[in-house]
């Protein structure tokens, strides 16, 4: 199982950024996944994921502003974000775990790399 994450960046606020995240070694559309995110001094939180069943959350934080979308085509997951703001910035990561039916950090075993996203004016 491998992911990699890409796709951040320095953005002001209000901006706009997609992350994607290219897997290999299972079959997508059999396993949860998702983007999860660390500020520094923090814990690490589920920003949005989607489950095996096609289910999606989302943190109430980034309802409205951030869409997760999957491409079992393309074996990739995006994350969307529109209207950034400073306390969005964080590194962010994509993992995935078949069994997983919660966006918690500890339900999903296997990460990819993250990627920084930094909201700043």
């Amino acid at each position: 199982v491998q992911l990699q994450a890409s796709g951040g960046g320095l953005v002001q606020p209000g901006g706009s950024l997609r992350l994607s995240c290219a897997t290999s070694g299972f079959p997508l559309d059999d396993y949860a996944i998702g983007w999860f995110r660390q500020a520094p001094g923090k814990d690490p939180e589920g920003v949005s994921c989607i489950y095996y069943d096609e289910n999606v959350y989302y943190k109430d934080s980034v309802k409205g502003r951030f869409t997760i979308s999957r491409d079992n085509a393309k074996n990739t997951i995006y994350l969307e974000m529109n209207s950034l703001k400073p306390e969005d910035s964080a590194v962010y990561y994509c993992a995935t775990d078949q069994r997983a039916m919660m966006c918690h950090p500890k339900r999903y075993n296997y990460w990819g790399q993250g990627t920084q996203v930094t909201v700043s004016s």
